[in-house]
């Protein structure tokens, strides 16, 4: 398969030098960066899928017109997590 690249990364040197001095024993700057990016494209993906639950609930709510208080839903979960302790 082959590879492809991503455009060159111009930086402050401080912050160079704080990768670097991150950096774990036998990593290289290069799969610092293609960590970072991996990580940040899937907590973007996660953030994108929970805006878009939130509004798919949101317009089920409206359909529905079936509300509920913020205090009631935290009293819920409250006891929930108190059913659930020893």
């Amino acid at each position: 398969m082959k590879t492809a690249t991503i455009p060159a990364l111009r930086v402050e040197p401080q912050l160079r030098d704080a990768v670097e001095g991150v950096l774990a024993e036998g990593e290289t700057l290069s799969s610092f960066m293609e960590e970072a990016l991996k990580a940040n494209i899937t907590r973007r993906q996660h953030q994108q899928a929970f805006i878009a639950r939130g509004l798919e609930s949101a317009a089920i709510a409206r359909q529905n017109q079936e509300y509920y208080s913020a205090e009631s839903v935290l009293d819920e979960l409250q006891a929930m997590l108190d059913a659930a302790k020893p």
